[in-house]
């Protein structure tokens, strides 16, 4: 038997007989398999090393060959083969999508430039979003540089906003489509005035903050690539994202690190030490 997918469906077998044994045989069984397998590791490394001294390409020859491949890089002896680079590129694109979309925003792939530039663009409201480059810098372009290495500079081209200007509020990209009478979410006593409380209402995660008796409601995600911020810290009526580090004023919900930019409100009232919000439509 030498064909490479015979060889493992037998291998598979044999691991599907195990998995019925009690615990104390598999642990047999795993062990022995290690020490066999640690064997086999530390001769071929020291095959390696002899061929690579004396003959690089028979070195070369034997790795060819389909089975002597899958055994070393089984054992972590050779690199896997890298994906194309607009694979990688397109993988690292899916890593953010959520993040953009999160703000009905988007990234698409427009062109790979040669040796190592990369062109996107931005669309939906990322294309007109004042905080656009960061959310290239720290979002798109580490995404791309950290699955294609080779790739330094990422360029946003022709960004041309898709926004309805009658909603072109930075804020709208959280507005829910939920309609819900006044629902309680907590007591005073649990929305602390030195930090901030998170809420579940509706499938909408929401964070509290008190100021004597006056609490203010926001979505609990950040404006830049909608992170949570619940974690983050508050100095001073301060908010700062524990992500990329967007800085708010809980008083406001005013980001004081892009102009412009306001986390998403809601309309909050206390009756009888009991704190409701209503989601806007």
């Amino acid at each position: 038997m030498t064909n490479l997918e015979e060889l493992i469906q037998e291998i598979n077998r044999f691991e599907a007989i195990i998995s019925d044994w009690d615990e104390s045989q598999r642990c047999v069984a795993v062990g022995l398999k290690r020490a066999i397998e640690a064997l086999h590791k530390a001769a071929l490394t020291n095959l390696i090393k002899s061929l690579k001294q004396e003959s690089m390409p028979a070195l070369r020859h034997a790795v060819a060959d389909e089975l002597v491949y899958a055994v070393l890089l089984y054992h972590e002896l050779v690199k896997p083969p890298k994906p194309p680079l607009a694979q990688r590129i397109e993988t690292a694109l899916e890593e953010v999508r959520p993040g953009l979309k999160s703000h009905n925003g988007d990234v698409e792939l427009v062109a790979i430039k040669s040796p190592d530039t990369v062109e996107v663009r931005l669309i939906g409201t990322c294309s007109s979003c004042p905080a656009s480059t960061l959310t290239l810098s720290q979002g798109v372009e580490q995404a791309i540089k950290n699955h294609c290495p080779e790739i330094t500079k990422v360029v946003a081209v022709n960004n041309s906003p898709t926004v309805n200007n009658a909603n072109s509020s930075l804020i709208s990209p959280f507005s829910s489509k939920i309609t819900c009478t006044w629902m309680k979410v907590a007591t005073l006593d649990e929305v602390p005035e030195f930090s901030v409380v998170a809420v579940q209402l509706a499938g909408t995660s929401l964070i509290l903050h008190r100021q004597g008796v006056t609490v203010k409601c926001y979505r609990n995600a950040c404006t830049h690539l909608g992170s949570p911020l619940e974690k983050g810290k508050v100095e001073n009526g301060i908010i700062t994202c524990p992500a990329h580090g967007f800085q708010y004023k809980l008083e406001t919900g005013k980001c004081l690190t892009v102009p412009d930019v306001s986390l998403q409100s809601y309309l909050v009232k206390v009756k009888e030490d009991k704190v409701f919000v209503k989601l806007q439509k």
